[in-house]
């Protein structure tokens, strides 16, 4: 049977928050079989539990955030995208600060610290989420029409495409498909950095937004070039960190998907709404289990170590 997975230990970080600009301290904690991910406020007078779920999401300008009341935790994507990629079903995650850390800008840091405190197969069975039927949502018209779809598959896979009218972006691939039976999350994925551009930043920072963003971060561009030293980590990288981004938005179903995924121009919003409008369907899906790896689609059966 394929079985739940925690951390073998605790394991604590440091870094800054890409909006707040303020620094974080990072603690990811092992958790019981069917606890979830559950982010923990530690900094407030009493603790406040954050439930990583689709419907705790309260703001989706420029990153998920998850609410409860006044209290927030932002910027969880790349760090449930990393705890997609590895198969992580239950962590306490907790935080001094509102914001996890940006780290370098992609779910890399994640997957390292991840790594370090070793994974540990529990006496549970891992329950995935399989969509029965295809579920879509979009905005816009025409040319400007943005959406996103999930659609049944026997197994797990995404395609991306994005339209940004950027030299710099238009220049490398906008059309980006991984189906993790055949493709590593750790290496085609999770290095992929956050984007952005330098003559945004100020109307940004106005907002409350990118005070802790850095060419150390984020990849920025002007109006016609990447400014970082050291140019892109893949060939396509800005579709393959939209790629990244949308595979924490789509675990916070709360399961793994067993699906795929296909979105033009999306972002957190229209990926927060998708699985929304995907768990109001209660024909569209079902909760499964797989009674041996023989059972399972591949893209659920590599070993961690090599994901």
């Amino acid at each position: 049977m394929l079985l739940q997975r925690t951390i073998k230990q605790s394991v604590t970080t440091t870094g800054v928050g890409v909006h707040s600009g303020r620094r974080v301290k990072i603690t990811l904690r092992p958790a019981e079989p069917n606890t979830g991910i559950v982010f923990h406020r530690v900094d407030l007078p009493e603790v406040v539990d954050l439930p990583a779920r689709a419907d705790a999401v309260g703001d989706t300008r420029m990153a998920s955030v998850l609410q409860q009341g006044s209290v927030r935790v932002s910027t969880v994507e790349h760090l449930m995208s990393a705890l997609a990629g590895l198969g992580v079903d239950n962590l306490h995650v907790d935080l001094d600060a509102e914001e996890v850390p940006i780290m370098d800008g992609s779910a890399a840091t994640f997957v390292y610290l991840l790594r370090s405190a070793g994974l540990l197969e529990q006496a549970a069975p891992k329950r995935f989420l399989r969509v029965l039927k295809p579920v879509e949502v979009r905005e816009g018209e025409g040319p400007a029409a943005k959406w996103a779809r999930l659609e049944p598959y026997d197994g797990f896979a995404l395609s991306f495409s994005i339209d940004f009218k950027h030299p710099a972006i238009d220049s490398t691939a906008n059309t980006a498909e991984i189906d993790f039976a055949r493709d590593s999350y750790v290496k085609t994925i999770a290095r992929a950095r956050t984007f952005g551009f330098a003559s945004e930043v100020e109307a940004l920072r106005s907002m409350g937004l990118a005070r802790g963003g850095s060419l150390d971060n984020a990849i920025v561009m002007d109006e016609y070039r990447v400014l970082n030293a050291d140019g892109l980590r893949y060939d396509d990288e800005f579709v393959k960190h939209k790629i990244l981004d949308a595979i924490g938005d789509l675990y916070l179903a709360g399961r793994p998907l067993v699906a795929r995924y296909v979105a033009c121009k999306s972002g957190h919003g229209l990926n927060n709404l998708l699985v929304r409008a995907l768990l109001a369907q209660q024909d569209c899906w079902e909760l499964i289990s797989y009674e041996s790896r023989d059972a399972a689609p591949a893209a659920f059966t590599r070993d961690w170590q090599l994901a």
